[in-house]
């Protein structure tokens, strides 16, 4: 690989690594919110999507170490990153805002310009992430939606539910409100999907 010294893909690596690290930080903390709120599904959720952004932090940062020469090394940014913690429904929507950010902004800019530096892998790299973050964007907004209008745990047609503590599966337009197999409460209850 080239040299990364002095270019503005090693600055735009740093800041992804950074907001990706972040990121991850946030879906950590927004996961214990909404497990606290009642929504152990949205809890799984954030937690697979703060393991995402690990491996998308990872995949910026072996750039970085392979491209910089001599290490330790040092890369000076200057970038805004969010400050937001509140309801589960608001996480999901700053989480939202987050990834369409990155998606839609952010990683294509950091493409074309480490395109017009010569690092192709690199573009090609935060083209294949930002996919990822839109749909992180995609799944988030869909979330919040449930919440809104009052869907999480209820559908207008018979549903199949699974209890995510025994595995038991109810099927009718909302999940029971209690497990009748284990007796967890509501909050483990998801929509049963086979995706196998």
């Amino acid at each position: 690989m080239k040299s990364l010294v002095g270019t503005k893909t090693a600055s735009n690596l740093l800041k992804s690594f950074a907001g990706e690290s972040q990121a991850r930080s946030r879906y950590t903390y927004y996961a214990s919110v909404a497990d606290k709120e009642g929504y152990k599904q949205i809890r799984n959720i954030f937690i697979e999507t703060a393991e995402n952004e690990l491996a998308h932090a990872k995949r910026f940062y072996k750039y970085l170490l392979a491209g910089l020469g001599e290490l330790p090394s040092t890369v000076q940014i200057t970038a805004e990153y969010p400050v937001a913690q509140g309801t589960t429904l608001e996480n999901l929507q700053a989480a939202a805002d987050g990834e369409n950010e990155e998606w839609a902004d952010l990683y294509p800019e950091f493409a074309r310009v480490a395109e017009e530096e010569g690092f192709a892998e690199i573009a090609t790299t935060f083209r294949m992430i930002a996919s990822a973050e839109k749909r992180h964007e995609t799944r988030f907004a869909k979330l919040a939606a449930n919440i809104e209008n009052d869907q999480v745990f209820k559908k207008a047609a018979d549903t199949q539910w699974k209890c995510g503590n025994c595995g038991y599966i109810h099927e009718g337009q909302e999940a029971p409100q209690e497990c009748p197999a284990c007796i967890h409460p509501q909050s483990f209850f998801e929509i049963f999907a086979e995706t196998y």
